[in-house]
């Protein structure tokens, strides 16, 4: 019986009936324990960045042109030294095999079906060099800096054996966010949750059979270095305990030297840290505020990115993530200077509701609403899309 013939069967929609993201949103969370569902969907503090995020978007206007001739739409473009079919790429996220069982594995063979780049998080379930094997597609590596200097040569190392082309370093968390939705139900790895938490993994046990059938969770980036056993390692704990909070620009620019290929910066908001980023020789940035998980508050990369762009632009690529839903919400980003657009909990409910099919569907769509938009912009590609077609509200 296929997912969507059981969902019907069962009162719930399938994934022939996702259209959206709130589709996927709504299918994931009928699939997810409400633990897990809610280490996706939460935010820091009050979530008023988390709103925000796409909220944003519509304080922009798109003035479209017509009669320009667009039977055909070229999506492709060039960021951070890798040529990809669509100006989108799926983020570097954590814990991927808690969503679905596949995690990674799924991720990693989505992009590389679209042709697009995705990361592998310090925090994935599944190892970088395994996935760098598998697959053309370009991976990224999304790095925290430990306080442990050794750990993070070694991680590195690991790194460039894999043959990962790209480095990205995440600088907006020396310290983990307030996620008040995983105090609630005990969120930790290795699991341990409050009664509550406990009572939904009890009322979903399709997810609980799809994990003990799977190979065994671990964290294969940090599994060398990291001892579990006997401790629980909740997220905010090795935010807080092993990441360090003294990383200064100088331990960036070493890093960047001892990598000794392409670096970006993720978590980059201010214009003063994107020329200092700029300054040091860093390859690109990423403005971002992590989802609306550590800094509530914080402003929207969509709202930072015109004065960035037009800071740094000519200097590096300046890359943009957090509530991107639309292809307009895309394009409005492009037409700023983004080089690229990073999307997370688009694909990550999506893959949390069908696994590799669903992340599929969700890549395919949003290709759909993006060559739709630009012959309804009339751009036939990337380049064209400029500030003249966008009015600040």
């Amino acid at each position: 019986m296929s997912s969507t013939e059981h969902g019907r069967m069962g009162g719930c929609m399938g994934l022939d009936q996702c259209l959206n993201f709130d589709d996927f949103q709504k299918l994931a969370r009928q699939r997810l324990p409400s633990p897990i569902y809610n280490y996706i969907a939460g935010g820091a503090d009050d979530e008023v960045t988390l709103r925000q995020n796409t909220e944003s978007f519509a304080s922009v206007d798109l003035v479209p042109n017509v009669l320009r001739g667009v039977e055909t739409v070229d999506l492709t473009t060039n960021v951070l030294g890798q040529r990809l079919a669509l100006p989108i790429y799926l983020s570097p996220t954590a814990l991927q095999r808690l969503f679905h069982h596949k995690g990674e594995y799924a991720t990693a063979a989505a992009a590389e079906k679209f042709g697009t780049m995705f990361g592998c998080s310090s925090l994935g379930t599944v190892s970088m060099e395994e996935l760098a094997k598998k697959h053309k597609t370009p991976q990224v590596y999304q790095f925290y800096f430990h306080k442990d200097r050794g750990l993070n040569t070694a991680m590195m190392q690991k790194a460039k054996e894999s043959g990962i082309n790209v480095m990205m370093l995440t600088v907006d968390s020396i310290t983990g966010g307030n996620r008040e939705r995983d105090l609630r139900t005990g969120f930790t790895i290795p699991f341990r949750l409050t009664a509550a938490g406990l009572a939904q993994f009890a009322i979903k046990p399709r997810w609980g059979i799809d994990y003990v059938r799977s190979e065994k969770f671990s964290l294969p980036q940090l599994d060398s270095h990291i001892k579990m056993k006997g401790n629980t390692l909740t997220i905010g704990r090795y935010f807080t305990e092993m990441l360090d909070p003294s990383m200064t620009w100088d331990d960036v620019e070493a890093m960047k030297e001892e990598w000794g290929g392409t670096f970006c910066l993720k978590g980059i908001m201010s214009v003063a840290d994107a020329r200092r980023a700029a300054d040091i020789g860093c390859h690109g940035i990423v403005l971002s505020n992590h989802g609306g998980r550590q800094l509530d508050g914080s402003r929207t990369g969509f709202d930072q990115l015109d004065e960035i762009v037009q800071t740094v632009g000519e200097r590096l690529d300046v890359l943009v993530d957090g509530g991107f839903r639309r292809g307009t919400h895309v394009l409005k980003a492009l037409a700023l200077g983004a080089k690229a657009v990073g999307l997370g909990r688009y694909y990550l409910f999506a893959l949390a509701a069908a696994g590799q099919q669903g992340v599929e569907r969700a890549l395919a769509q949003m290709k759909a609403e993006l060559e739709r938009d630009m012959r309804l912009m009339g751009c036939t590609k990337i380049s064209e899309l400029n500030r003249d077609m966008l009015r600040f509200r």
